[in-house]
């Protein structure tokens, strides 16, 4: 019976560049920055690297549909690479290839890198389908944007539990504002700048009632991890290794369109991180969850997500905000590093950023937002929209 991949893969290291608008980078040079840092962090050669997945979401600024941008940027030596694309999620899917490529045995050593030039895309936020470069999906979703599909979320929660929208908004508000603070703390994220609620609460309306500042910055940015066996990292003279706990991916059937979806949740985020705490072996995850990364593309998306991952009861999580549960002297950071609010959102490298961020952290290397002994890190990829999306979660910790 299968048991799952609990402390099988040890993260060898992880690079990551700065994000931002990196108008004189190609993603190519974004991945050899990552790349750099990543292969240094690990202590290894290049040519023990023995395969590799790339994640990356739209193809038209690669060499075409397959993976050899990134054989030829980082000059890997002739081996397996694989270009992954699963929507918001790329990067984590690139991170799961290489992770079960060393759990089942069949390499030693494996690469995951995700890149995204968003900027270059030409479009001021996340691409519509019906105007994506090269799309032959011109009629698909033709009239929802994702602020649109998001701010649906907000009032079918503001309904679903009797809430005032503008207490939810008041919540969404506090997020964006512990975010910013936590991100201008992190030289590598793309907005620095401390935000106060009063500028969010009057920020310009872009759909009721996500503001500007409810919704993440578009950007360029890659990451990176090497992963291997716990026993090889020992073997390599690494002493404190971080290991992969639990990693689990579920996608919507089209039963939520249909008759399954209450406005309010993710019907993957629900199942995909229950099934996570069942392979990592955690009881109550609002007791040992040490730090969060989550798909917070809008604020809304991060407050519906802390009741999705079991940490706040349903219907309670704008309380649990505002008392600051979630703040980085809170019980349970969320954002540490200032998330995709502050990060923005190059789709394929975000899941392996988050990844960083809570490697970093278990390691102690987290500078002024170093957390006290954190335990378990979890990430949350989202990718879509509310009623139709794919959920990626991974647990990371200290590997015992």
């Amino acid at each position: 019976m299968a048991s799952g991949i609990k402390d099988k893969v040890a993260i060898l290291g992880m690079g990551c560049t700065r994000f931002g608008e990196r108008w004189m980078d190609g993603p190519e040079e974004l991945m050899v920055e990552a790349f750099q840092e990543c292969i240094k962090d690990a202590g290894i050669e290049k040519n023990q690297i023995q395969a590799a997945w790339m994640g990356t979401c739209f193809d038209e600024i690669m060499v075409g549909k397959s993976a050899m941008s990134a054989s030829m940027a980082l000059r890997l030596p002739n081996i397996s690479v694989t270009r992954v694309e699963n929507f918001c999620a790329s990067g984590t899917e690139a991170f799961r290839g290489a992770v079960y490529a060393v759990a089942s045995g069949a390499v030693d050593i494996a690469l995951a890198i995700g890149v995204e030039k968003l900027k270059d895309i030409g479009y001021g936020g996340l691409p519509e389908f019906s105007s994506a470069i090269g799309t032959t999906n011109s009629l698909w979703f033709p009239n929802l944007t994702a602020p649109g599909g998001f701010a649906m979320l907000a009032t079918g929660y503001a309904a679903k539990y009797g809430v005032d929208i503008m207490d939810v908004k008041r919540a969404m508000a506090h997020i964006s504002v512990k975010s910013h603070a936590n991100g201008a703390k992190n030289p590598k994220a793309h907005l620095r700048k401390p935000v106060t609620e009063e500028q969010v609460m009057n920020s310009p309306m872009i759909a009721f009632p996500l503001g500007l500042f409810d919704c993440c910055g578009v950007s360029d940015g890659s990451a990176c991890a090497i992963v291997t066996t716990p026993e090889i990292a020992k073997s390599l003279g690494k002493k404190d290794i971080v290991s992969v706990k639990a990693l689990q991916l579920a996608l919507s059937n089209g039963g939520e369109i249909a008759y399954q979806w209450d406005g309010a949740h993710f019907i993957t985020t629900t199942k995909a991180s229950k099934a996570a705490y069942e392979e990592a072996g955690i009881k109550n995850p609002r007791e040992d969850i040490s730090m969060m990364e989550v798909h917070d593309c809008f604020s809304v998306t991060e407050l519906v997500t802390m009741e999705d991952l079991h940490i706040s009861e349903r219907g309670k999580a704008p309380k649990d905000i505002m008392d600051g549960f979630y703040d980085l002297d809170g019980k349970v950071p969320c954002q540490p590093d200032g998330g995709l609010k502050c990060f923005g959102h190059p789709i394929g490298a975000s899941g392996l950023r988050m990844l960083y961020e809570m490697y970093n952290q278990l390691l102690g290397r987290a500078g002024d937002r170093q957390l006290k002994d954190p335990k378990f890190g979890l990430t949350h990829n989202l990718g879509g929209f509310p009623m139709m999306n794919v959920c990626s979660i991974a647990i990371v910790g200290k590997y015992n």
